[in-house]
């Protein structure tokens, strides 16, 4: 349904064909035009092997059906059996590292081979929370599947293709009534769905059906800034993505609307929640407080840092602190514990101001940069190539660092003008 919504809107079906093709995947998209309670919207589909799901019943005790783009069971599996097979794709499950690989081979930009990545790891988290296992032990029955690996990678190159300063959702309905899963019958939404959207704003309209997924809420859960009633802007676009199911008297649709925030603030800045860490090393070994850092940042802190203290006794010490996302503050604190010396660390939320960022990729002669772009009120305000893609082009390539990033600066500023 993203993808649909995203075509009707402008995105170029091409984009999407392209990243199939670069998965090297047995599957082919099928875009067609239906009515789904009078509106008229874009339906797409993932044929793998020449077949599509069948639609099934439209009841509260219908088989588990994702409805983004196409249709899967859910069934996940965190032990050695295969378990309940998808209806139409046979086989044996993949893990993380597996689905990991395949995106990072596909001849994709950076930036969504990493919105891909950060979905599949985002469902993954909730089912090995639910079952109490680790993340490694989860096997994607249906997640992992290849129209699944298809719908995952186009919505990230389709969310980039939008080129937007900030993704609004509204609150969601999830719908109502039970679902079959592989591990037996439960309420809507499903677990792995309560798990993903905690935090966010839902409702039922008391629709006898499964509106909202496990994929369908990791994916807006990667990709919405934030949730919020419609913003104020000025409408430029609309599109409609249309569900397989068609519902009397509801329009089973997602849609889309594209505009330009109406009113131009002084400074109009995002605002988001985030969780700081802080712990005082006094004695921990300075070879020691680089490594920590990478670990951090490995496992998703936003930003570390280290601050030279004096502390009790006069020791100099350094003061460590760790910005996270609040979901990853627990992660973050059982590192700092295992690989430093400290014996406690503080935490406290605070609120920040953020300017929208976005990536674009650019081709010089060594290989693909990204940039990152800060916007205010709309307006370009800072630019600067990814200093891990410059760093590791000019190792490869054994040229002056300084000159892969200032050909990623002109072929940014060259890009621009277009």
């Amino acid at each position: 349904m993203f993808l649909g919504s995203l075509i009707d809107a402008g995105v170029a079906p091409e984009i999407f064909e392209r990243a199939v093709e670069a998965l090297a995947v047995d599957a082919k998209l099928e875009i067609s035009r239906v009515n789904r309670a009078g509106i008229t919207a874009t339906k797409v589909d993932v044929i793998v092997r020449g077949e599509r799901d069948s639609p099934r019943a439209n009841s509260a005790s219908a088989t588990h059906e994702h409805t983004h783009g196409s249709k899967h069971r859910h069934e996940h599996s965190h032990d050695d059996a295969h378990g309940h097979h998808h209806d139409t794709v046979q086989h044996h499950g993949r893990g993380l590292v597996e689905i990991r690989d395949i995106i990072r081979k596909a001849a994709i930009s950076e930036s969504a081979k990493k919105i891909a990545i950060e979905i599949f790891e985002k469902l993954g988290a909730a089912e090995a929370k639910i079952h109490n296992v680790p993340i490694e032990k989860i096997h994607f029955h249906e997640v992992g599947a290849v129209d699944a690996l298809v719908d995952i990678t186009c919505a990230a190159m389709g969310a980039e293709a939008l080129a937007v300063d900030e993704i609004v959702c509204s609150p969601l309905n999830v719908g109502g009534g039970t679902i079959i899963c592989a591990h037996g019958t439960f309420p809507v939404p499903a677990p792995a769905t309560v798990e993903l959207l905690t935090g966010a704003p839902v409702f039922s309209s008391g629709l006898q059906a499964e509106l909202v997924t496990p994929t369908g809420a990791a994916i807006v859960r990667t990709l919405a800034t934030r949730f919020a009633s419609f913003p104020e802007m000025k409408i430029q676009k609309a599109g409609y993505g249309a569900g397989t199911r068609d519902f009397p008297g509801h329009a089973n649709v997602l849609r889309i609307t594209i505009g330009e925030a109406a009113s131009k603030r002084a400074v109009n800045t995002l605002q988001e929640t985030i969780s700081v860490l802080e712990a005082n090393l006094d004695d921990l070994n300075p070879q020691v407080f680089g490594y920590v850092m990478d670990r951090l940042f490995e496992a998703g802190a936003l930003d570390v840092f280290g601050t030279p203290v004096h502390m009790k006794k006069n020791r100099p010490g350094t003061l460590l602190n760790v910005l996270a996302k609040p979901d990853d503050a627990d992660k973050l604190a059982q590192i700092i514990f295992a690989e430093t010396t400290t014996l406690g660390v503080r935490r406290r939320e605070e609120n920040r101001q953020v300017l929208a960022r976005k990536w674009q990729t650019v081709s010089t002669q060594f290989g693909d940069v990204r940039i990152k772009i800060a916007s205010l009120n709309g307006t370009v305000s800072s630019y600067a190539p990814e200093y891990e893609d410059c760093r590791r082009i000019a190792a490869e390539h054994r040229v002056p660092l300084k000159l892969v990033m200032q050909e990623a600066v002109q072929r940014y500023l060259q890009s621009a003008k277009q």
